[in-house]
């Protein structure tokens, strides 16, 4: 298993994923309405694709590269050590960023034409720095995991960018509405909503620079063991916290789970395809 294999691929579906925010700011400026129902479905599609590939795919994986290096017993062990390490690192990421700069509380397109919205989106949205650092802060696990898994496998890649696309189009709408409201500036929200999913292609560049002193060909299964089961751990907490509940806000509780279901039988069609 070569790192530096399949890297451009693996980048540039990590931006794919990062600047989809873009799609979500342009479905805000061209609609006058919040799609809610495929919303709802999309999110649970997405939510079942991260939940499926963790579980099946990912952390079996993970658990079998510590395996390579230590005994069976112990690289169980390891790997749900990692699992759950990951959860622990992007449930303290989560924690620590207050909800109102969180860009996964929801918003509606339908607020950009409510006055009374107006008052509050500019007094909170005043601090755009912080804002653009809550949201590169909160993106960084989410672009390592699609950088990673397109590294390690470019097929399972494409289906984890797909499912974290997906998840930022209603990031892109959450972060353009305020910034409108305090800009004034449909061009603005939508260049700075289009500009914070470069958070995701950032932070994995990040995440690798600071994986690689850390391998050589000695440690190579074990870093990467570490690495894979931790990812799972974050997709499936994200899918958890974020996915289905905003998926179930937005819609009817049945039509986040029918997404979910299909996302799970779409991943499952596909690893046994390709």
């Amino acid at each position: 298993m070569e790192l530096s294999n399949n890297f451009m691929m693996a980048f540039g579906l990590t931006l794919f994923a990062g600047l989809s925010t873009g799609i979500g700011s342009l479905i805000a400026f061209v609609s006058r309405q919040t799609n809610t129902k495929l919303l709802s479905v999309a999110l649970g599609f997405s939510a079942g694709v991260m939940i499926y590939v963790s579980f099946v795919e990912i952390l079996p994986e993970g658990v079998h590269s510590l395996q390579e290096h230590y005994t069976d017993k112990l690289g169980e062990i390891y790997g749900i050590l990692a699992f759950f390490g990951g959860i622990l690192i992007i449930a303290l990421i989560d924690k620590l960023i207050p909800s109102f700069e969180n860009p996964h509380e929801i918003k509606k397109i339908e607020e950009m034409d409510d006055a009374s919205k107006a008052k509050d989106f500019r007094k909170l949205y005043r601090m755009g720095i912080m804002t653009a650092l809550a949201v590169g802060v909160h993106n960084f696990p989410e672009g390592l995991a699609t950088f990673i898994s397109a590294l390690n496998d470019p097929s399972l890649g494409v289906a984890i960018a797909v499912a974290i696309a997906i998840h930022n189009i209603p990031e892109g709408i959450a972060v353009s509405v305020p910034i409108y409201y305090a800009t004034k500036s449909r061009s603005k929200a939508f260049w700075l909503s289009f500009l914070s999913g470069l958070a995701e292609p950032v932070g994995a560049l990040i995440g690798y620079v600071l994986i690689l002193p850390f391998v050589n060909a000695d440690n190579l299964e074990v870093v990467m063991g570490v690495v894979l089961c931790s990812i799972a751990g974050v997709m499936v907490f994200i899918s958890l916290d974020e996915l289905l509940p905003t998926a179930e806000e937005y819609g009817e509780h049945h039509l986040s789970i029918y997404g979910l279901v299909a996302g799970m039988a779409v991943m499952a069609i596909s690893l046994l395809l390709f």
